[in-house]
């Protein structure tokens, strides 16, 4: 059975139809990939699945319980994640306080609370460890970290949170090459540790070097469900266009933006 199992979900703004019926669906352990045009409606469709966002109908399900009623943070609990393309991370403060924001572990001193520190640092050590990531020291500021490094953050902040499911928007869009692959190790990890991953990304190089399958969005409907082992980068931009002219759209694919 399916870990997440998203089924016939369709979705308007006003006038504007952007999901036609879309069904996805990630096992344990799968890293599946998420592609597709400007506005296909990738984004859309993630925010539906982590709350943000209400389906008009279709169903979501986690190990078979529908959650199309479940709050964001109900949907958190049940080991959804989602880590933006923004990071959302608080570049003044260091590695322990950026993964621990808003949760950090207190201790009490005279029937006082205060944060534990070393508790909170060594904690952080600890899931960066298990990520296997290399940071120049948890206790500087992750705005001096390189976008690699700070990707790596985002990562094990999102950890923290023993997800089930990572979903994660375009996680090497604005990295330096020699960064895309530390990322892509990161995901292999989170693979590794039976841990869903959707990976939504342009860059169609690292989708198919980290991926079990790929699903491309096509004008608000899943156009293909490709095996990657079996597909090649012809096969998936072919999908993305809707069988429209490859090499015409290769060359958009490279140039093309976020969702």
């Amino acid at each position: 059975m399916s870990l997440l199992k998203i089924e016939g979900i369709t979705k308007s703004f006003g006038a504007v139809s952007v999901l036609h019926g879309v069904d996805l669906t990630v096992g344990a352990g799968e890293v599946v990939g998420l592609v597709g045009d400007n506005g296909a409606g990738k984004s859309s469709l993630m925010k539906i699945v982590t709350g943000m966002y209400t389906a008009d109908s279709g169903s979501v399900t986690m190990d078979g319980e529908d959650i199309v009623s479940n709050t964001p943070g109900e949907r958190r609990a049940k080991g959804i994640e989602m880590i933006y393309q923004d990071l959302a991370l608080a570049k003044q403060q260091d590695v322990a306080s950026n993964i621990f924001l808003g949760r950090e572990p207190t201790r009490s001193i005279l029937g006082m609370q205060f944060v534990d520190g070393k508790k909170m640092r060594d904690e952080a050590q600890a899931m960066i460890d298990r990520l296997g990531a290399r940071l120049p020291a948890i206790n500087r500021p992750v705005g001096s970290f390189s976008g690699g490094q700070q990707q790596s953050v985002a990562i094990a902040r999102a950890l923290t949170f023993n997800p089930r499911i990572v979903i994660m928007d375009e996680p090497t869009a604005a990295l330096a090459v020699r960064e895309v692959q530390g990322v892509l190790d990161l995901i292999r990890q989170l693979k590794r540790e039976g841990i869903g991953v959707i990976l939504i990304s342009h860059r169609l190089n690292d989708v198919l070097s980290v991926t079990d399958r790929i699903v491309v969005l096509h004008q608000g409907r899943a156009a293909a469900n490709l095996v990657t082992a079996e597909s090649d980068m012809t096969a998936v931009v072919s999908a993305i266009v809707g069988g429209g002219d490859v090499a015409e759209a290769a060359a958009h694919e490279l140039s093309a933006g976020g969702d």
